[in-house]
């Protein structure tokens, strides 16, 4: 390979890595063709991508953002989660398609600028996605005012209820 299409590779690799929210460095190995094309797609749905390049690749790419990676996170057969929109979701896919497929092992990675091991990964994993957050944060807005509206129309309900009360006492009157 000539020496201008892999500088061209690693500038490539280096823009994608700092567009990236997340980095998840995994063992690949041991899964088939057809898998990887099955988790690309998963996690494209979640805006992350799967991304195998050399491991010196990957190094100087890394080098050139100024981050500094164990050389356990880059051995053997490795490749790069890069998540862009949500931080976890695409990182609680990748652990969800490897525990299906009982293959691929987490190596480590980097959460912004943090660095992660094989154990924060996997806690970062089992926290709900941003969506979920989202949706619990406004649920517990919107409880208050929901108490407040309840609380403030109780005494119009139960006047409605007693002259209802009246009324239909008095119509079985005349009956």
């Amino acid at each position: 390979m000539s020496t201008q299409k892999k500088t061209d590779i690693v500038n490539a690799l280096t823009n994608k890595l700092k567009d990236a929210k997340s980095i998840v460095f995994a063992d690949y190995s041991k899964l088939t063709h057809k898998q990887l094309e099955e988790l690309r797609k998963k996690l494209k749905t979640v805006e992350g991508q799967f991304v195998v390049a050399k491991n010196t690749f990957l190094k100087r790419a890394l080098t050139t953002l100024n981050k500094t990676v164990e050389e356990a996170h880059i051995t053997g057969a490795t490749a790069a989660l890069l998540a862009y929109a949500d931080e976890i979701a695409p990182i609680k896919e990748l652990i969800k398609f490897f525990k299906t497929a009982s293959a691929g092992v987490v190596k480590g990675g980097f959460l912004g600028e943090s660095k992660l091991t094989i154990a924060d990964v996997e806690k970062l994993a089992t926290l709900p996605t941003r969506h979920q957050l989202y949706s619990k944060l406004v649920g517990q807005l919107q409880a208050p005012i929901y108490g407040l509206h309840h609380s403030l129309s109780w005494n119009l309900r139960t006047l409605v209820w007693s002259l209802e009360a009246v009324k239909n006492k008095k119509t079985n009157l005349r009956d």
